[in-house]
């Protein structure tokens, strides 16, 4: 078995939104990397105009296009389908990545960061899909199933509020929503699966990111020992878009450094001795 027919998504268009940032960058990076024809979409039409031609510059075998759109409305999400129809007949992989958050103490987080956190993570994340669904199905064969990766997060599967309430809770559904989709979406030759990230260096994440230091610091408590890279991610997306993730859905990908198995001390620790 050749690694490079394993990990490949030659001659596949993939949609990535928020994709001239964090997470979407790098999964763009890694599927250009692998052949496919990406699409990066998000509010910032300017900003993925910028990074496809910077993307396109390495030279990989694949393209990257970007341009502006909006999933935050109804309107928004059923200009980007018709966006994406326009430009391919085809539509391979869905990458939903686009995502906000906000932060507040406990006792005074506000009403609305729940309307505006869950809009975006979940509602916009299934209705896009669902707009998607007829040019997936179109797209994804038995042998090789269109592909539907949905980012969530560490936080939708620790409990970890940490000030994001409203996020962590709107990540918890995109997991549990993408084991909904999995099971309804395999007949049709479409797999659904989910990263959920620990921390990498993003916008989102930029308060705790932002220098050298700081990711030492956050680094320092991720089981791991640091925060994650681009290839991290990269490499996730890859094999589940290539020959060697045709098999899987309704899975979970935690690419957080173990995190999410991190739990209190061991019990008996003081009475043996340690």
């Amino acid at each position: 078995m050749d690694p490079k027919t394993l990990f490949s998504c030659e001659g596949k268009v993939a949609l990535v939104t928020g994709g001239a940032s964090g997470i979407g960058r790098m999964a763009a990076t890694g599927l250009m990397m692998a052949g496919a024809r990406v699409l990066i979409a998000s509010r910032k039409g300017d900003a993925c105009v910028a990074v496809a031609e910077e993307l396109n510059a390495m030279g990989g075998p694949g393209s990257v296009e970007g341009f502006a759109a909006d999933i935050s409305t109804e309107d928004g999400i059923a200009a980007l389908v018709a966006d994406v129809a326009a430009r391919s007949d085809d539509l391979h992989i869905l990458m939903n990545n686009s995502g906000v958050t906000w932060g507040a103490p406990l006792g005074q987080f506000p009403h609305a960061a729940w309307d505006k956190v869950m809009n975006v993570n979940v509602a916009a994340l299934f209705h896009l899909t669902q707009g998607l669904l007829p040019v997936l199905i179109k797209s994804g064969t038995a042998d090789d199933p269109a592909r539907v990766i949905n980012v969530g997060s560490v936080m939708g599967e620790a409990p970890m509020g940490d000030g994001a309430y409203s996020y962590a809770a709107s990540k918890a559904a995109v997991l549990h929503m993408t084991k909904i989709m999995a099971k309804e979406l395999a007949s049709h030759h479409v797999t659904v699966n989910a990263l959920a990230p620990g921390p990498f260096v993003s916008r989102m994440t930029a308060f705790a990111t932002a220098d050298e230091t700081m990711r030492a610091k956050v680094g320092a408590d991720v089981p791991l020992g640091r925060v994650g890279r681009d290839e991290d991610i990269a490499g996730c997306v890859q094999f589940l878009c290539g020959r060697g993730g045709a098999y899987l859905t309704g899975a979970v990908l935690p690419v957080s450094g173990g995190v999410q198995v991190m739990t209190g001390p061991n019990l008996f620790q003081a009475a043996l001795g340690g």
